[in-house]
């Protein structure tokens, strides 16, 4: 059940990730057309583009940790021995989840300390800007988690 949770959860940071781009391709040509064919750069274009790369970069990362496709020392797991892999595999696991929790409180915290203060050219709170890290570093406690979970039971977490 945890597996179809994380699993659904991966296909739809995937899908938002593809809005996301779309939505990114769309600002930066309004931006291009604006600046050489209006001759009217508008201002906003730039700040949402920056924005969005923020939100798919966070939620294809949250993907990639639940796909393994993280650096995950594997020279080293492939040369260790079986009884020393294993506990390997935790570790990174562990050290990963330790990472996604500090990522995502301490993100937390830049959120809430700068929520007050507006994005003037998109008139929204400074805070989104750190939403998505909020977001990403909890998926990835959930994805380590599903990891752990699965190494301990002797299996792989099938990718999307």
């Amino acid at each position: 059940m945890y597996t179809k949770i994380c699993s659904a959860l991966s296909r739809s940071c995937m899908w938002l990730g593809v809005m996301g781009l779309v939505l990114l391709i769309a600002a930066v040509s309004w931006q291009v057309f604006g600046r050489y064919v209006l001759n009217n750069t508008p201002t906003w274009a730039e700040s949402l583009s920056l924005l969005l790369v923020l939100y798919v970069t966070m939620f294809g990362v949250a993907v990639g940790v639940r796909n393994s496709g993280h650096i995950g020392l594997e020279s080293f797991l492939v040369l260790a021995p079986d009884w020393l892999r294993t506990k390997m595999e935790y570790l990174i696991h562990a050290l990963v989840l330790l990472f996604g929790a500090c990522m995502a409180y301490s993100c937390a915290s830049l959120a809430e300390s700068v929520w007050e203060y507006r994005l003037p050219t998109l008139g929204i709170s400074e805070g989104w800007k750190y939403i998505p890290a909020v977001i990403a570093g909890s998926l990835i406690v959930l994805f380590s988690i599903e990891h752990i979970i699965a190494l301990a039971q002797g299996r792989e977490v099938e990718a999307n």
